[in-house]
């Protein structure tokens, strides 16, 4: 039996889901039951029904399915898919940024620790992130940690906000000449950008949008040709749902953790039922608060 029956066989036997990220492997998206973006992955786990869930992706976003399903079994097949990003805003430091602004909302990017998650007041995806500051009509707001996201959500809604300096790195190699000379070589492309890039980069995009919002607007568009400024793994889906357009990445958009999973690994995962993911009852309790605002904006 091949890995990829022998995944099917023990799913259905051990009552497993297996939810994945737009940017894993191509071979992981294949097997997986669900795959989206940051907020369709949230709401999914929150209805998941099976007693296991398979986690492909980074540490963050199983974090999430566990706080947010806490009864469930949650696995990562690769424990030390860690998000860069998600390192560079700790629960201490928001600590101290709230001592320094107490009157301030935190608002945080998904791409955080659950433990973070525990000291914000809602949390936000790049597909929502705009539609959750303007739910604080007007307040202060502190936003971390993706210091490019927040100046995009600053410029949308007009709401002044305290960005932090925390990036993507994989969205952060994308430089405004890099676009230019993709431009160059095809004139006649469509650009979409994830606002996790840099201001100079969104500034040069025909489109700015999450994951999903690039599938379904490259779906819909009369354009047959676009540069995808996000990381690879998106265009298997591209590809897959419009198969007669074409798509252009950047050489460096690679996010190493998120090709740390691979099919043998969702197999082992799924044999040994680990590694499980476990959290502190506390900062599930505090930290569902702030996702459960993030999802009833959805």
């Amino acid at each position: 039996m091949n890995v990829r029956d022998r995944i099917q066989q023990l799913k259905e036997e051990k009552g497993a889901v297996v939810l994945a990220h737009n940017y894993c492997l191509d071979e992981v998206q294949e097997i997986a039951d669900f795959v989206g973006d940051s907020l369709g992955l949230a709401i999914k786990a929150s209805e998941v029904t099976e007693p296991i869930i398979i986690f492909c992706g980074v540490t963050f976003m199983a974090e999430s399915a566990k706080i947010l399903n806490p009864e469930k079994k949650v696995i990562m097949p690769e424990a030390d898919a860690v998000c860069p990003m998600a390192n560079m805003c700790s629960p201490s430091q928001l600590e101290e940024a709230k001592k320094a602004t107490p009157s301030a909302k935190v608002v945080g990017y998904v791409n955080t620790s659950a433990a973070a998650k525990a000291k914000m007041d809602i949390c936000c995806t790049s597909a929502n992130a705009v539609k959750v500051i303007e739910s604080l009509k007007g307040e202060e707001v502190i936003f971390v940690p993706d210091q490019n996201l927040g100046a995009y959500v600053a410029g949308k809604t007009g709401v002044t906000i305290r960005l932090w300096e925390g990036f993507c790195p994989t969205h952060q190699a994308f430089t405004l000449q890099m676009v230019e000379d993709m431009r160059a070589e095809f004139p006649s492309a469509v650009v979409m950008a994830h606002p996790e890039c840099r201001p100079e980069v969104l500034e040069m995009a025909d489109m700015v949008g999450s994951t999903s919002q690039m599938l379904d607007y490259a779906a819909d568009s009369k354009a047959k040709e676009f540069i995808v400024l996000t990381e690879r793994g998106l265009l298997y889906r591209l590809r897959r749902d419009s198969p007669l357009k074409k798509f252009h990445v950047p050489d460096v958009a690679v996010c190493p953790p998120m090709k740390m999973t691979d099919t043998r690994s969702v197999l082992k995962a799924l044999e040994n039922e680990g590694p499980e993911l476990l959290l502190d009852d506390e900062v599930i309790e505090a930290a569902r608060r702030p996702l459960e605002r993030m999802i009833s904006l959805r």
